[in-house]
């Protein structure tokens, strides 16, 4: 039932200093829609919080009307429709404050990770970011955060030193390796299911420059240079990060000739070594298969987005993992023969085998929600769903590949990059039965009557 339908007026929330907004206000249709598209987002009410006190406010009157709550700051996660209840939105709240003695950041929960990097690049510090600076630090962090130069440096949320988290009652706490550990336990990695994050102190790294950027061949050599690349990680350092993917390029003025309109094998690579080394270790990459276009290059950190080469736009698009404990012979042919060359009519936009282990396979030095850390390799789609036939063969597509790959599979997916969640059996699959036991039950302990219902919650 659509709880605004009987409750009080919305007096109570007057005292908000950010604008309140009902579907047909001035303002409304913004505030409320995502980086995804394809999520559509029609709440009862969105709160434009401007700061803590904001969210407090929002969160006491939706537990006092009994109205469920969704929280947005840049919606690159809004992967999931909503049609009622509350959204507290958040991307007001961009405040970044950088302490260069103690190599941290205070970041607020609306600030995107490119607000981070140049408020840290002035000191010579960065934070461990992932593959678009265009996302929301805090709503990356909560998801784990699974950075570019991960296996160099571990996990975003190994880097945090506490948070700021509303609670569904309303009540404001500080967490740490020391205060409500519990509590600090779920933000890392366990998502927003607990609270609303209103700030995070994180750690930033001496990182001011890398060699990084995408290595480009015609996608009928897909196979050569995976093949090529699956040997390869086996012998480079784990401060060496790379990703095989297939890309198949929409012909749009957004993306440069001679990409455009192009199906490729790219091996994305970032390195923070001596550069000469790196490019060295790069040779048999390079090698593997005549090379259309070298992106590899020195660039400054705040430059990141070269890597990956994301998407700045809002689109409507449907993603999904898989995280994978090894990538054989037989499991490449598998992956191939869902999405290589010869499935000219594939609907993936993008598949990726992202390399992990190195500093991602350490143990966690304060228990977190991270359950990805026995995996060696995540294995990722993403697909434009413009339109419903369009979304029913990448539904298609999506599943064929997780069943070819399973085999090969952890059987767990990552938070941020699960897609759409389902069901709670398919939502519990980012987490190990005993990970996810503990989120349960700190959310009964929390939010009891489960406000916090929509998204990737335990």
């Amino acid at each position: 039932m659509n709880t605004l339908h009987r409750t009080p007026d919305l007096f109570a929330l007057s005292e908000i200093r950010g604008p309140v907004l009902r579907p047909g206000d001035e303002g409304y249709a913004e505030e409320v829609t995502g980086f995804n598209l394809a999520a559509l987002r029609t709440p009862d009410v969105v709160v434009g919080a401007s700061g803590t006190d904001d969210v407090v406010a929002a969160l006491r009157w939706a537990s006092a009307t009994g109205t469920p709550v969704a929280v947005q700051a840049t919606g690159h996660g809004a992967n999931y429709p909503l049609d009622q209840g509350l959204l507290v939105s958040t991307r007001r709240m961009t405040d970044v404050r950088v302490d260069p003695r103690r190599s941290t950041a205070t970041v607020a929960a609306g600030a995107r990770w490119r607000d981070v990097l140049a408020a840290a690049a002035p000191y010579g510090l960065a934070g461990l970011c992932g593959t678009s600076t265009n996302v929301g630090a805090v709503g990356y962090t909560v998801g784990g955060g699974l950075p570019v130069l991960g296996r160099a440096y571990g996990y975003g949320a190994d880097l945090v030193r506490s948070f700021h988290v509303v609670t569904p009652d309303g009540t404001l706490h500080e967490t740490g390796p020391d205060r409500q550990p519990d509590l600090f336990m779920a933000l890392r990695g366990g998502k927003s299911g607990i609270g609303v994050v209103t700030s995070m102190v994180t750690g930033l790294l001496p990182l001011r420059s890398l060699l990084g950027g995408g290595i480009w061949f015609p996608g009928e050599h897909a196979e050569a240079v995976l093949s090529a690349w699956s040997g390869w990680i086996d012998a480079v350092p784990e401060e060496m990060c790379s990703a095989f993917a297939l890309l198949r390029l929409p012909p749009i003025p957004q993306i440069p000739e001679p990409l455009r309109g192009g199906f490729w094998a790219r091996v994305a690579v970032a390195w923070t070594g001596d550069p000469a080394e790196g490019e060295e270790l790069l040779a048999p990459v390079r090698a593997a298969a005549p090379v259309a276009v070298d992106a590899v290059g020195v660039m400054p950190y705040t430059d990141l987005d070269r890597v990956y080469m994301e998407p700045q736009d809002p689109l409507p698009v449907r993603e999904s993992c898989l995280l994978l404990h090894e990538l054989t012979p037989v499991a490449i042919r598998a992956f191939l023969d869902q999405v290589g060359p010869d499935v000219p009519d594939c609907p993936l936009l993008l598949t990726e085998i992202r390399h992990m282990g190195g500093a991602l396979s350490r143990p966690a030095r304060a228990p977190d929600a991270i359950c990805a850390r026995d995996a060696a390799h995540l294995l990722q789609s993403v697909a434009v769903v413009a339109t419903p036939p369009d979304a029913v063969a990448v539904e298609h597509a999506t599943a064929a590949l997780h069943t070819a790959m399973s085999p090969y599979g952890t059987g767990r997916t990552m938070v941020n990059i699960h897609g759409a969640p389902g069901d709670t059996a398919d939502r519990a699959r980012a987490w190990t039965p005993e990970v996810h036991a503990d989120l349960l039950r700190l959310k009964h302990a929390h939010d009891p009557a489960d406000l916090l219902r929509f998204g990737h919650t335990p």
